[in-house]
């Protein structure tokens, strides 16, 4: 489930933290929002003494910085026009949140309205956590493509719920969105241009819909946290390519993982590769550790960023990049929880729980 950024140096003045898949975080990316320039009467240069190769240096750093800001302002000032749009999203009847057998372990915020702080420490396991973990995270992949293989067109995103309910309750698990915060259901179901925190409802789902699919599991005192975005019946070209587009972007942030890497380096990947086809990389929410808590440091910005901080072997945490195809700002309706693209233009996510290893990172959701 994706968290919501925390405010950073004034970089992201959005709303109060709401952990969850895909945690929103107000992105670090603080640099881009002030132009810079070099001139030669700057007095970063004082009386010449820099040396030539000190000013080649610094020229190649600010012209990083340069063009990411002159992507940021063209994808705000060009006119979307890739996708032809569909009749704008519109809540359902919502129903009562399914009953869990009492015999079943809850995480501690249930039975609680108030959402939980993102807790500070850094989960890192040793092999006993990882082999629960691994049970967890791959409890999650199950469910997520069960769900998957559900989504057709006139089918009801509450429908969906049920079934990933039951199947996380038969199977001696809870399902870790129900009662977080407040959130009413067992999944989050996002279409279309919703970005994240989609509260499973009576709506059908159409012939061209794309929806995500966020399934966190608690099992055995650990959870597990997985996203797919698919399509309903069939779906335009330019929408297939979005997707796959997206998915590429979690497996190119996955690659720069390993022991001792920038925890930085995985949003450089994602803007980078997102930037290629013009589509922008939503800042507001975030990964995040994952383990016995649902919701931990480290935050994991999806957006190039300046986020110190470096990965350790036996860690776990999520990846959940959201792509738009046109506005990357967000409005949220009033239950709090239901994030759209503030252009009503499409949205797509994918997300892995994964751990880091000495040569890389083992995706922990999978089956």
């Amino acid at each position: 489930m994706a968290l919501t950024a925390p405010l950073v140096h004034n970089a992201f003045p959005k709303t109060p933290i709401i952990p969850f898949h895909g945690e929103s975080l107000p992105s670090s990316s603080s640099f881009i929002s002030s132009p810079l320039t070099l001139s030669r009467s700057s007095s970063l240069l004082g009386n010449h003494s820099l040396s030539r190769k000190q000013f080649v240096v610094f020229a190649r750093k600010v012209s990083g910085l340069e063009e990411a800001m002159n992507i940021r302002r063209e994808r705000e000032l060009r006119v979307v026009t890739k996708f032809k749009k569909r009749p704008p999203l519109k809540r359902g009847r919502v129903s009562p949140g399914l009953p869990v057998p009492d015999h079943i372990l809850r995480p501690p915020y249930v039975g609680t309205n108030i959402l939980p702080e993102i807790a500070s420490e850094h989960q890192i396991h040793d092999s006993e956590g990882i082999a629960k973990m691994r049970a967890a995270c791959e409890l999650a992949a199950r469910v997520l493509n069960h769900a998957g293989t559900l989504v057709r067109p006139s089918i009801t995103t509450n429908e969906i719920d049920k079934e990933v309910h039951q199947m996380i309750i038969d199977a001696g698990a809870y399902p870790s969105p129900l009662g977080y915060g407040g959130f009413p259901k067992s999944v989050c179901t996002s279409v279309n241009e919703c970005m994240c925190h989609g509260i499973p409802d009576s709506r059908q789902l159409q012939n061209g819909d794309i929806v995500n699919i966020d399934v966190t599991v608690y099992l055995d005192g650990y959870h597990g946290d997985t996203s797919k975005t698919y399509f309903c019946g069939e779906v335009s070209d330019e929408l297939k390519n979005f997707v796959k587009v997206t998915e590429e972007c979690l497996e190119k942030g996955i690659a720069a993982c390993r022991d001792g890497a920038l925890f930085r380096k995985i949003g450089k990947k994602i803007s980078e590769h997102a930037e290629k086809y013009g589509y922008g990389v939503v800042e507001r929410f975030v990964g995040h550790g994952v383990g016995r808590v649902f919701h931990s440091e480290p935050i994991i910005l999806h957006n190039r960023n300046e986020k110190p901080g470096r990965m350790v072997e036996g860690q776990t945490f999520t990846i959940e990049p959201i792509l738009s195809m046109g506005s990357i700002n967000s409005i949220t309706w009033p239950d709090n929880w239901t994030t759209l693209t503030a252009d009503g233009s499409p949205a797509a996510q994918f997300e892995h729980t994964i751990l880091i290893t000495k040569t890389g990172a083992e995706i922990l959701t999978t089956c």
